[in-house]
């Protein structure tokens, strides 16, 4: 016996398709927007239309983009010597809020991930060594995340690109300021360890 509306069911089976959105929250999203006057429905609507229309991958460093070139590779401020390799284009995001880091970028939208049948050439590894391969980049920074995936990437881009005589370096790990040393587990620690510098 079906509660409601084909539409209905029909829009919060679109919602639960959503990465991290469970049925529950898919049915409260489903019924907030039937809730929205006919206005902002058509606006929603739109801008998904819209985004999925002109958003696509910047064709040299593979982040998301509106115009023919990301704004960050466009910009000739920036230091176009050195790439920091992250896995999704959220990461990317992350580190210009920290507001530190001043290369370029490249997005592989994935890591290789042999549980999840995702392997080398299911992520954009082809076109990092193209950007390389023309010679202006010294040093590439791994910026993955620090879990097997992660780690397994770092070490198999690593493996491809140090026969190209540039720097390849990983971002230290360690102890998130503000915690506390009796709540760090060891491969935290090692890595603190590891990362140590001179103050």
């Amino acid at each position: 016996m079906r509660f409601f509306p084909v539409a209905l069911e029909r829009l919060t089976e679109q919602f639960a398709r959503l990465p991290g959105i469970g049925g529950k929250t898919a049915q409260r999203l489903a019924f907030h927007v039937l809730s929205l006057p006919e206005e902002e429905a058509a606006d929603f609507a739109s801008a998904i239309l819209e985004a999925k229309k002109s958003v696509h991958l910047c064709p040299c460093c593979m982040n998301l983009t509106d115009r023919e070139l990301c704004p960050i590779c466009e910009d000739d401020d920036r230091d176009h010597s050195v790439i920091c390799v992250v896995a999704e284009p959220r990461d990317v995001i992350a580190m210009e809020r920290a507001r530190e880091y001043n290369g370029l970028y490249h997005v592989l939208h994935g890591v290789i991930s042999p549980l999840n049948h995702i392997g080398p050439d299911d992520i954009r590894i082809r076109e990092l060594l193209a950007r390389v391969g023309r010679g202006q980049v010294k040093e590439v920074i791994m910026a993955t995340n620090p879990d097997t995936e992660g780690e397994a990437t770092a070490m198999y881009l690593s493996r491809l690109l140090r026969p190209m005589e540039l720097r390849v370096t990983r971002l230290a790990y360690g102890i998130p300021v503000g915690s506390q040393l009796e709540y760090a587990d060891e491969v935290t620690l090692l890595r603190a360890l590891e990362g140590r510098r001179d103050i």
